[in-house]
Protein backbone atom coordinates (compact mmCIF):
# COMPACT_ATOMS: atom_id res chain seq x y z
CA UNK A 1 0.00 0.00 0.00
CA UNK A 2 1.48 3.32 -1.03
CA UNK A 3 1.16 6.42 1.08
CA UNK A 4 2.09 9.99 0.28
CA UNK A 5 4.31 10.65 3.30
CA UNK A 6 4.79 14.31 2.38
CA UNK A 7 1.05 14.92 2.32
CA UNK A 8 0.77 12.98 5.60
CA UNK A 9 3.46 15.15 7.23
CA UNK A 10 1.80 18.34 5.94
CA UNK A 11 -1.56 17.20 7.37
CA UNK A 12 0.04 16.60 10.76
CA UNK A 13 1.80 19.97 10.63
CA UNK A 14 -1.47 21.67 9.74
CA UNK A 15 -2.99 20.03 12.82
CA UNK A 16 -0.31 21.62 14.99
CA UNK A 17 2.44 18.99 15.16
CA UNK A 18 6.01 20.23 14.60
CA UNK A 19 7.82 19.05 11.49
CA UNK A 20 10.18 16.62 13.24
CA UNK A 21 7.32 14.84 15.10
CA UNK A 22 5.23 14.71 11.93
CA UNK A 23 8.11 13.15 9.97
CA UNK A 24 8.74 10.61 12.78
CA UNK A 25 5.07 9.59 12.70
CA UNK A 26 5.12 9.25 8.91
CA UNK A 27 8.28 7.12 9.08
CA UNK A 28 6.82 4.92 11.86
CA UNK A 29 3.62 4.50 9.87
CA UNK A 30 5.51 3.39 6.76
CA UNK A 31 7.90 1.05 8.62
CA UNK A 32 5.71 -0.44 11.30
CA UNK A 33 2.02 -0.16 10.39
CA UNK A 34 1.64 -0.36 6.62
CA UNK A 35 3.59 -3.63 6.12
CA UNK A 36 1.04 -5.47 8.29
CA UNK A 37 -2.06 -4.06 6.62
CA UNK A 38 -3.97 -6.27 4.23
CA UNK A 39 -4.55 -4.85 0.79
CA UNK A 40 -7.68 -5.27 -1.31
CA UNK A 41 -5.72 -7.77 -3.38
CA UNK A 42 -4.83 -9.73 -0.23
CA UNK A 43 -8.49 -9.81 0.80
CA UNK A 44 -9.65 -10.77 -2.71
CA UNK A 45 -7.15 -13.64 -2.72
CA UNK A 46 -8.29 -14.82 0.72
CA UNK A 47 -11.96 -14.67 -0.34
CA UNK A 48 -11.17 -16.66 -3.50
CA UNK A 49 -9.38 -19.33 -1.41
CA UNK A 50 -12.31 -19.53 1.01
CA UNK A 51 -14.80 -19.81 -1.84
CA UNK A 52 -12.74 -22.58 -3.46
CA UNK A 53 -12.58 -24.43 -0.13
CA UNK A 54 -16.33 -24.03 0.37
CA UNK A 55 -16.91 -25.43 -3.14
CA UNK A 56 -14.72 -28.45 -2.30
CA UNK A 57 -16.62 -29.05 0.94
CA UNK A 58 -19.94 -28.71 -0.88
CA UNK A 59 -18.86 -31.34 -3.41
CA UNK A 60 -17.76 -33.68 -0.62
CA UNK A 61 -21.07 -33.20 1.19
CA UNK A 62 -22.98 -33.89 -2.03
CA UNK A 63 -21.03 -37.14 -2.46
CA UNK A 64 -21.70 -38.16 1.14
CA UNK A 65 -25.41 -37.41 0.77
CA UNK A 66 -25.56 -39.43 -2.46
CA UNK A 67 -23.88 -42.42 -0.76
CA UNK A 68 -26.26 -42.18 2.20
CA UNK A 69 -29.28 -41.97 -0.09
CA UNK A 70 -28.06 -45.05 -1.97
CA UNK A 71 -27.57 -46.95 1.31
CA UNK A 72 -31.03 -45.91 2.48
CA UNK A 73 -32.55 -47.07 -0.82
CA UNK A 74 -30.85 -50.46 -0.45
CA UNK A 75 -32.03 -50.75 3.15
CA UNK A 76 -35.61 -49.95 2.17
CA UNK A 77 -35.47 -52.43 -0.72
CA UNK A 78 -34.20 -55.15 1.62
CA UNK A 79 -36.90 -54.39 4.17
CA UNK A 80 -39.61 -54.52 1.50
CA UNK A 81 -38.22 -57.82 0.21
CA UNK A 82 -38.13 -59.29 3.74
CA UNK A 83 -41.70 -58.17 4.41
CA UNK A 84 -42.85 -59.63 1.09
CA UNK A 85 -41.21 -62.97 1.90
CA UNK A 86 -42.76 -62.98 5.38
CA UNK A 87 -46.20 -62.10 4.03
CA UNK A 88 -45.94 -64.83 1.39
CA UNK A 89 -44.92 -67.32 4.10
CA UNK A 90 -47.87 -66.30 6.28
CA UNK A 91 -50.27 -66.65 3.35
CA UNK A 92 -48.88 -70.11 2.57
CA UNK A 93 -49.23 -71.04 6.22
CA UNK A 94 -52.83 -69.86 6.34
CA UNK A 95 -53.62 -71.69 3.10
CA UNK A 96 -52.05 -74.83 4.55
CA UNK A 97 -54.09 -74.57 7.75
CA UNK A 98 -57.27 -73.85 5.79
CA UNK A 99 -56.53 -76.80 3.50
CA UNK A 100 -56.04 -79.07 6.51
CA UNK A 101 -59.28 -77.87 8.09
CA UNK A 102 -61.25 -78.28 4.88
CA UNK A 103 -59.71 -81.68 4.16
CA UNK A 104 -60.56 -82.74 7.72
CA UNK A 105 -64.16 -81.53 7.30
CA UNK A 106 -64.51 -83.36 4.02
CA UNK A 107 -63.41 -86.60 5.68
CA UNK A 108 -65.94 -86.15 8.42
CA UNK A 109 -68.73 -85.43 5.99
CA UNK A 110 -68.02 -88.41 3.74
Amino acid sequence: MAIDTLAYVKSLEAAGLDRQAAEAQAEALVKHVLPDLATKSDLDHAVARFEARIDQLEQRLDQIVERLEHRMDLTVERAVHQQTVRLFGMVLGIVGVMDAILFGLLRVVH
